[in-house]
């Protein structure tokens, strides 16, 4: 995990959606254990009640569980569930910004996809 952090957010935020996002990325399955508290906060310097605090929102999501003297594992449909949460935000955030930009640049359904191609088609 590389993190570089960032001011305008609290860490343990950061950490948990560098979480999120590896579960997302697939890096991270349902029944893969978490690096320990001890082990992240070593690593990154950080508090260990920063990362605990970012692994208990992430317990209180349900996307991952306590194994009392274990650890951390990720839960069965994790990933399924950010998926069609991360979906929905993007729909409802990001889309209408996005689709005003588009319009307001002119721009069509065919000059995005060869964009997208690398100008190709």
């Amino acid at each position: 995990m590389t993190i570089g952090w960032n001011d305008n957010t609290p860490i343990y935020r950061q950490l948990k959606e560098k979480v999120i996002g590896m579960m997302l990325d697939g890096a991270l399955k349902a029944g893969d254990a978490l690096p320990s508290v001890r082990q992240v906060a070593a690593e990154y310097q950080l508090n260990p009640i920063t990362v605990s605090r970012a692994y208990q929102e992430l317990v209180d999501e349900e996307l991952v569980e306590k194994r009392r003297g274990i650890g951390m594992y990720v839960t069965e449909g994790a990933s399924e569930k950010l998926l069609a949460s991360e979906r929905e935000r993007f729909m409802r955030e990001e889309w209408p910004a996005m689709l005003e930009r588009i319009r307001r640049l002119g721009l069509d359904l065919d000059q995005l996809l060869r964009a997208q191609d690398g100008g190709r088609s």
